[in-house]
């Protein structure tokens, strides 16, 4: 199994599969896809054949993903799912439909795996004691500076 991210289309595509990272394969058979007119590029092409593709995936009725993973493509990609729990990717950049329809998929698993991964936590850092005196010594430096404009000011 091929994790998604650096990963070429064939590594994610697998026999009627979908490999979002190592522990999560999607079939294809739960994906609906859609076929249109497209207004890209073509000349008559464009007009005379559906190589729009819209792939769909329910992914509240997915039965590969848990509640947790459910929940959290949710609310990363909050966006881009409709009311009903689907997640919809649309492609139309290339020419042909079996262009677009790869295209499709490759972004549907990247949007997948990017939303699965996890976050990193933050670690608060200490500052070392160098900066701090290093601040304060300059900090106290203005200070006298300012102070000095300020005598030269009432002098005159």
């Amino acid at each position: 199994m091929g994790k998604a991210i650096g990963r070429q289309f064939s590594d994610w595509h697998v026999m009627d599969s979908l490999f979002i990272n190592q522990k999560l394969c999607i079939p294809e058979s739960l994906l609906t896809f859609t076929f249109s007119r497209s207004s890209g590029p073509g000349g008559q092409n464009v007009n005379k054949l559906n190589t729009r593709v819209c792939v769909s995936l329910d992914i509240m009725n997915c039965p590969c993903l848990t509640d947790a993973q459910k929940r959290k493509i949710t609310r990363m990609l909050e966006g881009r799912i409709d009311k009903r729990g689907i997640l919809q990717v649309v492609c139309q950049e290339y020419r042909s439909q079996h262009a677009n329809r790869n295209a499709a998929i490759q972004r549907l698993v990247e949007l997948i795996a990017e939303a699965l991964k996890p976050v990193k936590v933050r670690r608060a850092t200490k500052l070392p004691n160098r900066a701090i005196e290093k601040r304060l010594r300059e900090k106290k430096q203005r200070s006298l500076q300012k102070k000095q404009r300020s005598d030269m000011s009432t002098d005159e």
